[in-house]
């Protein structure tokens, strides 16, 4: 269950960090946002960020095998990074449509599934 939980906070986090770091990149064809100088960007991505937190910081303590959750740090941060790249992929293709999935992706993919695979791996 923490696990899960885990997973389903850090998805919510990350959503938010994307829009957060990039959503301002696609925001500017909105009118009133396209009239914001560079701080107000800023204080927007702030405002975005701050809901990042809210979700990210919860995920892990409850993840943290020494708060009784499943998982190492190391564990936790390969799984963040993993979920970074799927919530930020699904975003850049489907919700901003500013690339395309090429091969090259897929194997990058690949090889952070290896990666996870290594991590989490009982040696």
């Amino acid at each position: 269950m923490k696990g899960a939980l885990t997973l389903l906070l850090l998805t919510v986090s990350n959503l938010f960090m994307t829009f957060a770091w990039y959503g301002h990149l696609q925001f500017k064809k909105l009118a009133w946002f396209s009239k914001l100088g560079l701080v107000g960007v800023i204080l927007v991505s702030w405002g975005l960020a701050f809901f990042e937190y809210v979700f990210q910081v919860p995920a892990n303590r409850i993840g943290f095998e020494e708060n009784g959750g499943p998982f190492s740090l190391f564990q936790l941060k390969v799984i963040q990074e993993v979920i970074t790249l799927t919530v930020f992929t699904l975003c850049a293709v489907f919700i901003f449509k500013t690339d395309k999935l090429g091969w090259n992706h897929l194997v990058g993919f690949g090889l952070l599934v290896l990666a996870v695979y290594v991590i989490f791996r009982k040696w």
